[in-house]
């Protein structure tokens, strides 16, 4: 204090002055392997794309040719539709499955834990060709009283169209692993909140749903949006079940135009980049949306 005292009556103009002196100033810590580093990774991400956009071996005349041909945007349709109502489903099948697992009902717990247990160990093509043959082994299907008459009937073959297998199989599938997730978002709720919400007398269907659902959304989100982009990227094994969504377009294209499969196999990478960007996008914003309160 004695010094900035002294400095200011030596020299009135430096008193008028708000930067601080030379001597006082906060440098930056520099980072010169940082900066190296940096450059290192753009010349690498440069020779990459050098590389991608001038070996001819990707033939990106052809590429530019089918990435909006109608055949692709027909299976990138398909591929939207089931992947969206597999989404829907494998959800909403996930949570009560998850709550079927925190009831204090052990029937409930055991048939949700066996549910889980097997459609997890199942792989998603063998549960898939299992549906598409499900028409050979059920020819009818009927609801009724059980082990009684049936009250309505269907014919299996005419109902298991390739679509209702594909979404069917694929709900399956996700929804144990959803259950899981959602399951996991639960227990992430501190008990002490159930605590406090049960001391101020609120219902248990309030609590649940302003208290206890909002907080575990924050931790179901990203797994789920995982989860999520690994359903659209599963979507491409819908193929082996002869629906062609746009990796089956691609294949069956690629099979009649053989020169052109490089190009077809880059036109399904570009729009498989372009869904999981979008679905990224959302789950910026979900989270974001979520975190108010929590974050600061």
């Amino acid at each position: 204090m004695p010094e900035i005292l002294s400095t200011s009556v030596a020299d009135p103009s430096a008193a008028a002055d708000p930067r601080p002196p030379a001597a006082q100033r906060v440098l930056p810590y520099r980072r010169p392997g940082r900066w190296v580093l940096t450059a290192i990774v753009l010349v690498v991400v440069a020779q990459v794309l050098h590389g991608l956009a001038t070996n001819e071996f990707f033939q990106w005349d052809r590429f530019g040719y089918w990435f909006f041909r109608p055949v692709i945007l027909d299976g990138l349709v398909i591929t939207l539709e089931v992947s969206a109502w597999s989404a829907v489903i494998a959800l909403a099948f996930g949570i009560v499955l998850a709550l079927m697992r925190l009831s204090g009902n052990p029937v409930l717990k055991a048939v949700s834990w066996a549910y889980i247990w097997l459609f997890r160990s199942i792989p998603l093509i063998v549960l898939l060709l299992l549906l598409y043959n499900v028409g050979a082994l059920y020819r009818t299907l009927s609801l009724g009283v059980p082990f009684g008459p049936a009250l309505v009937s269907f014919d299996g073959q005419r109902l298991a169209t390739d679509i209702v297998i594909a979404i069917v199989g694929i709900s399956l599938n996700e929804s144990a692993f959803a259950a899981e997730v959602v399951r996991g978002g639960f227990l992430s709720v501190d008990q002490g909140q159930h605590e406090a919400a049960s001391a101020l007398g609120l219902p248990r269907h309030y609590q649940f749903r302003r208290i206890v659902f909002p907080q575990a959304l924050r931790a179901i989100v990203p797994p789920y949006v995982n989860l999520l982009i690994g359903l659209v990227k599963g979507t491409s094994l819908v193929y082996y079940v002869s629906l062609l969504d746009l990796f089956g377009s691609v294949e069956s294209l690629g099979s009649t135009y053989p020169g052109d499969i490089v190009p077809l196999l880059m036109v399904a990478t570009v729009w498989y980049l372009i869904l999981i960007s979008l679905i990224s996008i959302v789950q910026y914003y979900v989270e974001r949306f979520y975190a108010r309160g929590a974050t600061r």
